[in-house]
């Protein structure tokens, strides 16, 4: 490892321990929540949390979006949102003095840097789908004109998981341009007592990184070696999940889709900020488990059996997990 290297990876773990402190100004418990989505905005990915409605999704991405001094912007996603409500619009500006008349792009809520897609699965695909060329490309075209997006760029959707009437779920192609799915369950009672006792708000919260900061850990986080034995392991999990001839029997019973290419490249990404936040420089088969259950969930698609049976992508996860062991107990 190079001098300036150990310097940005001490750099960054000082980092995320202000983060945390910042945030638990505001934030009370979700840990795992907190560990997982910072694994994602320092990989530079796209996170879906997915929880009941009142457990601080929203809160926690405002947090987040001040401690990173970054812009942000929230839109509230309706059935009768339009994709032009996003990506903006083209109108017509007319001189009043010569008469003349000139298009004048008007742009929407997604040229920022962090989008809050607050229940983004309460409107409808097409809608929806004005979202992907943003995610992917870092860019939107309106008109017949590219626009680039100010980097760094990220969008954290969020949905509620229990209230289906008047919801249309997401498609494969936009599930999997998020990074992770990260579940926001329940506080325990000591944890809820702290919140309604308690007084806090995001003034309080101090800016630790900039946008800046963000791209040279991304560019960090990507440079970080696998070994080939952890690379393949994780193409080994990945594979597993798709309902082909060599999967698993119950994959092959429950699973009507599984993980693809940019699934592995999601579990290596977020393992390796796994490490990095571990204050190591190389991957180990601990990360890649670790990860798994937030790269995978919201990529594994169930089939009328499995609903029959009561299976979840969580039970498939799971059984992945033990049926394909690492070569090496190496699980640190």
């Amino acid at each position: 490892m190079r001098h300036n290297e150990a310097d940005a990876i001490a750099r960054l773990r000082e980092g995320r321990t202000r983060m945390v402190e910042q945030i638990r100004k505001v934030i009370v418990g979700q840990d795992d929540v907190i560990e997982t989505l910072l694994i994602a905005l320092f990989s530079g990915g796209h996170c879906l949390l997915t929880g009941a409605p009142g457990l601080a999704k929203t809160l926690l991405v405002r947090t987040i979006a001040k401690i990173l001094d970054l812009d942000f912007k929230r839109v509230q996603f309706t059935p009768d949102l339009m994709p032009s409500d996003i990506t903006g619009t083209e109108i017509i500006d007319e001189d009043r003095v010569g008469g003349r008349r000139a298009l004048r792009f008007v742009a929407g809520p997604v040229f920022t840097q962090i989008l809050l897609a607050d229940e983004i699965n309460r409107t409808p695909p097409k809608t929806q789908a004005a979202l992907l060329e943003a995610m992917e490309e870092k860019q939107v075209t309106v008109g017949g004109k590219t626009r680039p997006l100010k980097q760094p760029f990220y969008v954290l959707a969020t949905q509620n998981p229990i209230e289906l009437e008047g919801t249309y779920p997401l498609p494969e192609a936009q599930l999997d341009r998020f990074m992770m799915n990260v579940r926001i369950d329940y506080l325990t009672e000591d944890e809820e007592l702290a919140v309604v006792t308690r007084e806090a708000e995001i003034a309080d919260v101090a800016p630790v990184f900039t946008g800046a900061d963000m791209l040279d850990f991304a560019k960090l986080v990507g440079i970080v070696p696998v070994v080939d034995p952890v690379a393949r392991y994780a193409v080994q999990l990945v594979q597993a999940s798709r309902p082909s001839d060599a999967a698993p029997d119950f994959v092959r019973d429950w699973v009507s889709w599984g993980a693809g290419t940019r699934g592995t490249q999601s579990l290596l990404l977020g393992a390796k900020a796994r490490a990095l936040l571990r204050g190591r420089y190389h991957v180990s088969f601990g990360d890649i488990r670790a990860v798994a259950p937030d790269v995978l969930r919201h990529r594994i698609l169930t089939n009328f059996r499995a609903e029959a049976d009561r299976v979840t992508a969580e039970n498939i996860i799971d059984r992945l997990l033990t049926t394909i062991q690492p070569p090496q107990a190496d699980l640190a």
